[in-house]
């Protein structure tokens, strides 16, 4: 019997029983395809069962021709001779047990490679707006068609409907009469489209034009208010001050010829200029995200920062060494400093002023942050007011430094004082520069956050019981107090599947296993289930997500991947 199994070239699922002709225990023994090959083993409890038993073996072919008997074979014969006899034949290798043996028989494959083809492909779904742009029906030719509820991928809509695609290219054929019209229509509308985009873009230059003759009226009330508190009310504060300072210290050099207050005057253009860019890049950032831009535009005001400080370097530190060297390599006398140190003092009076509102502002989001003033400096949370800061400060330690070299001036008669006072405004102004271009172009590689709020963020989703494991977790700052997070989940199957039977009828699924008989029974079970157990795994992604954000105000984006 067993060898005649060995050799079958037929695929089979092989089920063998033993039938009792005595009282011993009944073995039985099942297999099925593991790789090319099917093993099982037999191990008969006796040295008796070899005479006291027969052998009995049920074929089930998977080939589709609906015969239950393999192909016949003088080995069949010795087979069906020993089933009938009850004995084993002489050429039986049971024939002649002594003890316990185990017999392992191998059986080709059980089913067949599945080919997924049409008949699969035409149950996937689509949308009501993808079967009308796409085989160019109306509305009211999907009423007709089979409707399915699908869960949403988004967390603020609900499930929504979709149709199953052969149903709509079924749909499409009824409508057009043939594919060859469909094809036609379709390129029809795409011509109509090109049209149409083109319209929006003549449209859209001609609204410009129109903009630029009579004045852009759209209203502005969103950025107004921006410029009237945090960070854009202290840069306008800066330009305000600053463009006076300008004005006044260049009247100044004017009068006195000095070399340091020459370099106060480009300090204070350097911060005009600088902080107008700040606030073009304030009124950027709160633009909404578009398709081009899918996370927003806060990174403009790092992008402003950035080249804030590249300007100061260039022309705030650049012209005062550049004046202070011609100075030394050409000293000039130097006129009466009287109305120079006048103009020094208000000078340093209104950049003391603008000094306390950067940091007035600086210590109340640190404080909602939870961050010490140092650390919120450092890590250029807020680029704009840290510029502020910055510039105020080096205005601050300028204008200190060129009125100490100017008295030195005035008491030696040395102008070698005031050139040096000009050297070393320009290094404070490098400094400054060099620190801002750092930081700034840190925050613009994507800077993780503190190891604290990412252990926190972990821990909350290693805390969820559908959760097994959290790997390569990512938090990066998109500025403006935006986080974005990325993590690999590995989920809890148990937990998942769980959580999917929760919500379905016991008994319904019990009485449709009971239903199962052959394969492709089994196969439509554990299709059905399947895709509502990976609808409800998406829909754990989703409850996660939604509350990690509703935890974390600052995480507004949230990508969990599967692992």
């Amino acid at each position: 019997m067993f060898p005649s199994l060995a050799h079958r070239p037929w695929q089979v699922f092989c089920r063998v029983s033993w039938r009792h002709k005595a009282s011993f225990p009944q073995p039985q023994c099942l297999g099925w395809q593991t790789g090319n090959a099917f093993s099982f083993w037999v191990s008969p409890p006796d040295c008796r069962v070899a005479s006291l038993i027969a052998g009995k073996v049920q074929y089930y072919s998977t080939s589709g021709n609906g015969k239950d008997e393999p192909p016949k074979s003088p080995s069949d014969t010795t087979e069906k001779a020993t089933a009938k006899s009850g004995t084993p034949t002489a050429g039986s290798p049971l024939k002649g047990l002594t003890k316990l043996e185990t017999i392992q028989v191998k059986v080709r494959a059980v089913l067949k490679k599945r080919e997924y083809g049409t008949k699969y492909t035409q149950n996937n779904f689509i949308t009501a707006v993808r079967a009308m742009n796409e085989f160019c029906l109306k509305p009211s030719d999907l009423e007709q068609l089979r409707k399915i509820r699908r869960r949403s991928p988004h967390d603020d809509t609900e499930a929504f409907t979709v149709f199953l695609r052969s149903d709509v290219e079924a749909k499409a054929l009824d409508v057009w009469g043939s594919q060859e019209a469909l094809t036609r229509e379709r390129n029809l509308r795409k011509e109509v489209e090109r049209e149409y985009q083109e319209n929006i873009f003549r449209s859209q230059q001609l609204l410009k034009e129109y903009k630029d003759f009579w004045g852009n009226t759209k209203p502005r009330s969103g950025q107004r208010a921006t410029f009237l508190q945090g960070p854009g009310k202290v840069v306008m504060v800066a330009i305000c001050i600053n463009g006076l300072n300008f004005f006044f210290k260049l009247l100044a050099w004017v009068y006195t010829g000095s070399a340091s207050m020459f370099s106060e005057a480009i300090h204070s253009l350097a911060d005009t200029c600088n902080q107008a860019l700040l606030a073009l890049g304030i009124s950027q950032s709160i633009r909404n995200p578009d398709a081009v831009h899918p996370y927003g535009f806060s990174n403009m005001r790092y992008i402003a920062s950035l080249i804030s400080g590249v300007g100061i370097f260039m022309m705030g530190a650049g012209l005062s060494w550049y004046h202070g060297i011609m100075g030394l390599l050409h000293p000039a006398p130097i006129e009466s400093l009287l109305w120079a140190y006048c103009i020094l003092a208000g000078s340093l009076v209104s950049e003391g002023a603008t000094l306390l509102v950067a940091i007035n502002e600086i210590k109340r989001s640190a404080h909602q942050h939870g961050l010490s003033f140092y650390e919120y400096v450092m890590q250029s949370r807020d680029p704009s007011t840290n510029v502020v800061l910055l510039e105020d400060t080096a205005a601050v330690l300028g204008v200190i430094l060129a009125a100490g070299c100017m008295g030195l001036t005035s008491l030696t008669g040395n102008p070698y004082y005031d050139s040096l006072g000009s050297l070393g405004v320009g290094t404070l102004l490098g400094t400054v520069s060099a620190f801002l271009i750092y930081t700034n172009t840190e925050a613009l590689l994507g800077r993780s956050i503190q190891a604290e709020r990412v252990q926190k963020l972990t821990e909350f989703l290693e805390n969820d019981p559908a959760v097994r494991a959290i790997h390569d977790v990512k938090a990066t700052d998109m500025g403006l107090s935006k986080v974005r997070f990325k993590a690999e989940v590995d989920f809890d199957g148990r937990v998942v599947t769980r959580s999917y039977l929760e919500k379905q009828d016991i008994d319904q699924i019990l009485i449709d296993i009971q239903q199962v008989k052959t394969p492709e029974d089994l196969e439509n079970f554990m299709l059905k289930h399947g895709e509502n157990i990976i609808d409800t795994l998406g829909a754990e992604v989703d409850r996660l997500e939604k509350e990690l954000k509703e935890r974390n105000p600052e995480v507004r984006h949230v990508d969990l991947e599967i692992l």
